[in-house]
């Protein structure tokens, strides 16, 4: 597996993997209502996605593995984590773990001392186990909630 920074060519499959990702995985957060669904998917479309990729305040990257991709991650310059999509049939391999690391040395390199993500229910135990941290309480926008987390990135946190 590879993780590399996206192209506009990956744009197409990346929205697939999103969407499939969201669908397929993220049924605790969805629970299959159309209406939060529909919301959810509405900006992941390859045209959305190719101008991500080439936003120059953002950084997109992707986790190939024999041509095809199978996850997709994403960071803000501002030290966001906006992305981390895995295509299910690639589950539990450790891709958006090797997303994740790879935002967060990219976010190091900009000089961010903390990464901050809005988590799923779905993915929450994930990233308490990689060291985030729950932030202040979610807020829920048109049936999405987000569960805001955050972790230093440096070796130590300034208040």
């Amino acid at each position: 597996m590879l993780i590399r920074p996206a192209r506009a060519a990956d744009a197409e499959e990346a929205a697939s993997v999103l969407r499939r990702s969201i669908c397929d995985l993220c049924l605790s957060d969805h629970c299959g209502d159309a209406q939060i669904l529909a919301q959810w998917l509405a900006n992941k479309t390859p045209e959305n996605v190719l101008a991500w990729i080439e936003a120059p305040d953002r950084f997109i990257v992707v986790a190939e593995e024999n041509g095809a991709i199978l996850g997709v991650g994403g960071a803000s310059h501002a030290g966001e984590i906006t992305l981390n999509y895995v295509a299910p049939e690639a589950r539990f391999r450790g891709i958006s773990k090797a997303l994740l690391k790879s935002l967060e040395a990219y976010l190091s390199l900009l000089g961010c001392e903390r990464a901050t993500l809005a988590s799923t229910k779905a993915a929450r135990p994930f990233y308490l186990a990689l060291g985030y941290q729950d932030a202040e309480v979610p807020s829920a926008s048109g049936g999405l909630a987000g569960l805001p987390m955050w972790k230093p990135l440096g070796p130590k946190e300034r208040g």
